[in-house]
């Protein structure tokens, strides 16, 4: 039997966040959702209070990461993922404001799984989140390194 997977979502608008759990749950998706309101918080649930990340070996995480965080940047929280062993193969999906060419490509440089570019429209978002939802539904995640 497979681990059931737990949806990390590092999102510092209380209003995105919940729009974003709304619109995946309508999707059908009914894993636990973790929510992390800034990035500390976020990295001491993922890497533990050793840091080493071994706390969340075995258990299989999907990560929705936003990159406009107020204490650190998202892309210090997707490199630190995907360069440690227990969490690298934990697929990260970046959700947020910025469309800059340079800051995609950089995200997939350092591993994100796909990036998705926040819609501005209320309704689109929604849909645009749904959507995500549905591929939820359907992906394959690995547990954390053992």
């Amino acid at each position: 039997m497979t681990q059931p997977v737990t949806i990390i979502m590092i999102e510092d608008d209380e209003g995105h966040a919940r729009l974003i759990e709304r619109n995946i749950r309508r999707s059908g998706v009914n894993n636990e959702i973790v929510s992390f309101p800034n990035g500390t918080d976020a990295m001491q649930h993922l890497f533990g209070a050793d840091g080493s990340g071994l706390v969340q070996k075995g258990n299989a995480l999907l990560i929705l990461l936003d990159l406009n965080l107020p204490d650190m940047t998202g892309i210090d929280i997707l490199r630190q993922i995907k360069e440690n062993k227990y969490l690298k193969a934990s697929p990260v999906v970046v959700l947020t404001t910025t469309d800059d060419s340079q800051e995609i490509k950089r995200c997939y440089e350092l591993g994100c799984n796909v990036y998705i570019t926040k819609p501005v429209n209320y309704e689109n978002f929604a849909n645009a989140i749904r959507q995500l939802g549905l591929f939820f539904s359907v992906i394959q995640v690995p547990p954390a390194a053992p």
